[in-house]
């Protein structure tokens, strides 16, 4: 009866070790749209706590639209703050979606999930960054859109 407890316990674990998340992953965060729109005018902020180690970071944006998201892309401005320093960053990114055939390059069947490449960034031990997310699309309330997300990877 123990070693059949036993032999759980270390399929779990190997389970774990095999599934478990991305190591050099620091910070993942998603901020949900509102469900009637996302305005031009309302930003979503992102706090990433201070880095441990020093060294080339990779930034990405996760973007999840539904069916209603009428565009073939969303145009986001992206800007960063670096602390302690005070540097500041601002990106205009262009994501693209959809493929010139009108297919959804992200993951899902009603609902679909997009990571777009961002930049790299150099930061030191100690460096946190706050990050501001607006839409810069033509049309004043994006419809369609779940939720914007930023995501923090060492390299």
């Amino acid at each position: 009866m123990r070693n059949k407890h036993l032999l759980t316990i270390l399929i779990l674990a190997v389970a774990v070790v095999l599934t478990g998340c991305d190591r050099n992953k620091v910070y993942s965060h998603y901020e949900h749209v509102p469900q009637g729109g996302w305005d031009k005018t309302d930003t979503l902020f992102f706090e990433v706590p201070p880095v441990k180690e020093a060294g080339t970071y990779q930034e990405e944006i996760g973007i999840r639209t539904d069916l209603d998201y009428p565009f073939q892309s969303l145009a986001l401005v992206v800007a960063q703050e670096i602390h302690p320093k005070g540097d500041i960053l601002q990106t205009v990114k262009n994501c693209t979606l959809y493929d010139e055939s009108g297919k959804e390059r992200g993951n899902g069947i009603s609902r679909f999930q997009n990571v777009i490449y961002l930049s790299d960034i150099q930061l030191e031990k100690g460096d946190s960054l706050r990050i501001c997310i607006t839409h810069n699309m033509r049309q004043e309330m994006m419809q369609g859109l779940s939720d914007i997300g930023f995501i923090l990877t060492r390299k």
